[in-house]
């Protein structure tokens, strides 16, 4: 990548500046886009067109991002020409569509990738991105298991590559400014923190055998997961409830960001116990494979707790909203959530509020807004060096190992204790559910 920039600055500053000089004004816009801050420019690939693409169309637009989209990937044709359609009303240049990550990750013009793939290639797309040079933004989950969760961390650190992961709410203003009066001790010494998600989803169809859509290349979108028929409704969201191969569950698709503010509020590291309660409560002979319901608490040292408040499928109003973090302090407490949040003394009175007005999304399918952009535009200015990450991979990797936790305790049914300096569960049955099998020949791995 500096090798390039190197090219095109020598190339600036020789004798075609003089050319150049006097006729800047006079360029079409694409023109005089391609040349105003070079140097700088991140050439960008999306890869996974789906639900949450529409948090980059302002990123991607900006004038003062200054990156250049190069690449729109998809395993599914209708994607990819939906996504063009919808970046010609923010860009003014067409972007190359593409079929196969690896092909995008091959071009070594392209300095990032935008990883929003399903859950199962995050990990293993994340790292052939980074051995391939390329800097990397990885939606939520980062990880589908906890042996990704390490190998993503250790990627990052031997290949030197910027890697963030999308807990926009870390780049959230007013969280920022919450979690920095609780750390200064404004609710006195937290102890406890309550992360919530609340949504009203459906019945699923049970999985059929079916054809496989239309302009879908099943095989590679099923890619490092073991491979299978097709069933029907599958490629298009819910994989996230049928069974492990795909996906993470309600925990990994939601909770993540929640965990994570819980856990900054803290300032905690790895748990040294985990226990659920989860099953599934809903729509009991739907297509739904997983729990819909959890409560996983999770214990630290220092008589700290956090606990997690799953409900997929019924959406009482427990807590006065759809998501967000509660945090409990010895003089207090708070609330956060996207938009705002709200601290009381010992007698319930409010003694500091914010309200932001923010646009980010909260429960509804797909996502965006202010904070994501805040977000996205932190990971490109530390590429350049300009700015610090707001959620550092191998910071982040330990809030999503609290997801892995939960689906494990859930998944053999049994509580256990953790190691807090390194993760690992002192437990053999959910040991064995540290790492996962992989269609053959796509096991991650470190070069």
């Amino acid at each position: 990548m500096s090798s390039r920039r190197k090219f095109i600055t020598d190339s600036v500053l020789g004798g075609a500046a003089v050319a150049f000089s006097g006729s800047l004004m006079s360029m079409p816009a694409k023109s005089y886009r391609k040349i105003v801050g070079s140097n700088d420019r991140l050439n960008v690939a999306i890869a996974g067109l789906g639900r949450r693409l529409g948090a980059f169309y302002t990123p991607i637009a900006l004038k003062s991002a200054n990156v250049e989209l190069v690449y729109l990937c998809d395993v599914m044709k209708k994607q990819r020409e939906r996504a063009l359609n919808n970046f010609s009303k923010h860009i003014d240049y067409r972007p190359k569509l593409e079929v196969d990550i690896r092909k995008v990750i091959d071009d070594e013009n392209v300095d990032v990738l935008l990883n929003l793939t399903p859950d199962h290639w995050h990990t293993p797309g994340s790292i052939l991105a980074m051995q391939g040079g390329k800097h990397v933004y990885v939606e939520k989950p980062c990880s589908h298991n906890m042996n990704e969760n390490e190998l993503l961390v250790a990627a990052a650190k031997k290949y030197d590559k910027i890697v963030q992961m999308g807990n926009q709410q870390r780049s959230s203003d007013h969280t920022i400014e919450l979690i920095k009066d609780i750390h200064d001790g404004a609710i006195g010494k937290p102890y406890k923190a309550v992360a919530f998600y609340v949504n009203s989803r459906s019945s699923v169809p049970v999985q059929k055998k079916a054809f496989v859509p239309e302009g879908l290349d099943w095989d590679l979108w099923q890619g490092p997961a073991i491979h299978r028929e097709y069933t029907s409704e599958t490629w298009d969201y819910n994989w996230h409830w049928y069974g492990w191969n795909y996906g993470t569950a309600e925990a990994g698709n939601n909770g993540t960001h929640e965990l994570d503010i819980a856990r900054w509020a803290l300032q905690v590291g790895y748990p040294e116990h985990t226990r659920v309660i989860a099953g599934k409560r809903q729509f009991k002979d739907d297509g739904w494979e997983m729990y819909d319901s959890m409560e996983a608490t999770f214990n630290f040292s220092d008589n700290k707790i956090i606990q997690w408040d799953g409900k997929s499928r019924n959406a009482y109003n427990t807590y006065g909203a759809g998501r967000g973090t509660l945090i409990y302090g010895s003089e207090g407490a708070a609330f956060v959530d996207r938009d705002r949040y709200e601290m009381t003394n010992l007698g319930g009175e409010i003694i500091k509020e914010r309200k932001t007005g923010s646009n980010e999304a909260g429960t509804a399918l797909g996502g965006g807004g202010d904070t994501s952009t805040a977000h996205i535009l932190n990971f490109f200015n530390t590429i350049r060096g300009t700015e610090k990450l707001q959620a550092p991979i191998d910071d982040a990797a330990v809030s999503m190992a609290m997801v892995h936790y939960a689906n494990i305790a859930y998944r053999t049914g049994k509580d256990f204790d953790i190691d807090e300096k390194n993760g690992r569960i002192y437990d053999r049955d959910a040991m064995a559910l540290w790492s996962r099998e992989y269609e053959n020949g796509w096991e991650p791995k470190l070069y």
